[in-house]
């Protein structure tokens, strides 16, 4: 089945050339757009779309409080906050509200879509050439005291399944690493975010860099 997603993007032009790239992709239909976040859950409700591409600046309703409207859902869409800069402070925001993972707009059209199917398996994606001076530039956000104390509710092997996600290695790559199982890595994750009250495996990775494991 072809991946839903639902694009919010206030720019004709960048939205039309983002649309252009994933409608080569045939696993992927863009079912809708709009160009303010106000209609984001109207859109989310009626073509209950596998993942929401959002920008994060637009005028009315930003990117910021789409994806809270979005991910309140029952069975939320993933969402992934569009940014022009490298170091948008909103975009932690939107990660700690959220999100399931940013990308900038001149991401190259593989990666664009490559993001679209990792996020609709439940998977994080994050712009690889900024990730680490994402995580790096805000991990004064949590104190590392209460971060490590979270992780500490944790196993042994839940903590380095924890690790790799915040090293954002996907789960068959979690799986060679651990010498586990697929079905297994998801079982830990699934328990990890439970223990440690996140939303999704960003959140996770966050917790983990601040607790100073990653």
């Amino acid at each position: 089945m072809s991946v839903k997603v639902v694009l919010l993007e206030d720019e004709d032009l960048v939205r039309g050339g983002i649309r252009m790239i994933l409608d080569v992709d045939p696993d992927i239909e863009v079912v809708a757009e709009g160009s303010d976040g106000s209609v984001a859950v109207e859109l989310a409700l009626k073509h209950r779309p596998d993942v929401v591409l959002t920008d994060i600046q637009m005028p009315g309703v930003g990117g910021l409080e789409a994806t809270q409207r979005l991910v309140a859902l029952p069975d939320p869409p993933a969402v992934v906050v569009l940014t022009t800069f490298d170091l948008d402070e909103y975009v932690y925001s939107a990660l700690q509200n959220g999100a399931v993972g940013f990308l900038l707009k001149d991401t190259s059209p593989q990666e664009l879509t490559r993001a679209v199917h990792t996020v609709a398996r439940g998977e994080a994606m994050l712009s690889p050439r900024i990730t680490t001076k994402l995580l790096s530039a805000f991990s004064t956000s949590a104190p590392a005291q209460s971060a490590k104390a979270q992780l500490e509710k944790l196993t042994a092997r839940e903590r380095e399944v924890a690790v790799a996600v915040a090293q954002g290695l996907s789960n068959a790559e979690i799986a060679n690493a651990l010498h586990m199982s697929q079905s297994t890595v998801k079982v830990h994750i699934g328990r990890i975010m439970t223990k440690l009250g996140a939303a999704n495996r960003t959140q996770v990775a966050i917790l983990t860099h601040d607790a100073g494991l990653a």
